[in-house]
């Protein structure tokens, strides 16, 4: 699957882009300003676009202190210019009010996630302790350090292929607000080397206490998470799972219909799969009251007389 297009709306609002030229347009209500400047032939390979610099910092000085929601869009041709983390981080004193953002969000045709140069996210939520939303895609040059952050309610990281030490700095971070998490852990093929082995303590519910939603996406190890979920204590407390845009099966699905019971959930998300439809009907009997997502059936593809499995979110 590529990301084909722009998202709609974040935390809650609708999206309204910062346009190129002129004021912003008039808003009936709260919005997430997206800003974003894509130019493929702005190729100076680590340095940030200056088009993106001059239209961020406009921007912000025009509109600052009143903006709680950002959308960050291209950056120049994100495979060669570097994401603006040292920018937003820098702009922090003069966005006072913003609680949710979103880095990264863009097209495959402006550029593949795999190719996305991003670096050390965990630098804005030092930067903006007051942040509750962050929503973050990447591939190359994608990094997380622990961090201690009170007040953050929502973590996503999109990815094609998110590496075991950004998954061991998440969990390592000290996030006591945090309710949502949401981890796209992807295929080997994109640097996505991460084992059930390395959640660990997020199975074992020792981390992040107030965890209410638990996404375990897009993940070529989707089976294998499926059968560590079915007697993780993590899931007594969860209240929506979401093991969406993997490679789930019928052998996923039978662990987790043999568990421990899920039918205090309010929503099992399984959308992209490679289950039966009889695996899936299953699932779909054995939890009445929830809400369960078996959209998207897929078929394998087949490679010299061998069956291949893939994520949505990959090249």
């Amino acid at each position: 699957m590529s990301f084909g297009s722009h998202a709609s709306s974040f935390a809650g609002r609708p999206v309204v882009d910062v346009p190129e030229d002129g004021p912003l347009p008039a808003v009936d209500g709260p919005v997430s300003w997206r800003i974003a400047r894509w130019d493929f032939e702005d190729d100076d390979e680590g340095v940030l676009s200056e088009e993106f610099q001059a239209a961020f910092e406009q921007f912000v000085a025009h509109t600052g202190p009143t903006v709680e929601s950002l959308v960050v869009g291209a950056w120049g041709y994100a495979a060669f210019n570097p994401a603006p983390i040292e920018q937003l981080c820098e702009a922090a004193p003069r966005l006072p009010a913003l609680r949710a953002l979103f880095l990264g969000d863009m097209t495959s045709e402006e550029c593949e996630v795999s190719w996305m140069k991003v670096g050390d996210v965990s630098k804005l939520l030092a930067a903006y302790p007051a942040l509750e939303v962050l929503r973050v895609r990447g591939g190359e040059d994608f990094h997380f350090s622990p961090v201690r952050h009170p007040r953050l309610r929502e973590l996503a990281v999109e990815s094609g292929g998110l590496s075991r030490e950004f998954v061991g700095a998440v969990l390592d971070s000290e996030l006591p607000a945090l309710t949502d998490l949401e981890l796209w852990l992807g295929s080997n093929y994109y640097g996505g080397d991460s084992t059930t082995a390395d959640l660990a303590t997020l199975l074992a519910g020792e981390r992040f206490p107030q965890l209410r939603r638990l996404g375990l996406r897009n993940a070529d190890i989707a089976d294998e998470v499926a059968q560590a979920l079915a007697s993780a204590p993590v899931v007594r407390r969860i209240e929506r799972l979401d093991l969406s845009l993997g490679t789930l099966g019928d052998t996923g699905a039978a662990a987790l219909l043999a568990g421990q019971p899920l039918t205090h959930l309010a929503e099992l998300d399984l959308h992209h799969h490679f289950m039966s439809e009889e695996a899936a009907a299953s699932v779909v009997a054995a939890l009445p009251n929830v809400r369960v997502d078996v959209s998207e059936p897929q078929k394998p593809d087949e490679y010299g007389g061998e069956s291949h499995r893939y994520t949505a979110v990959s090249e």
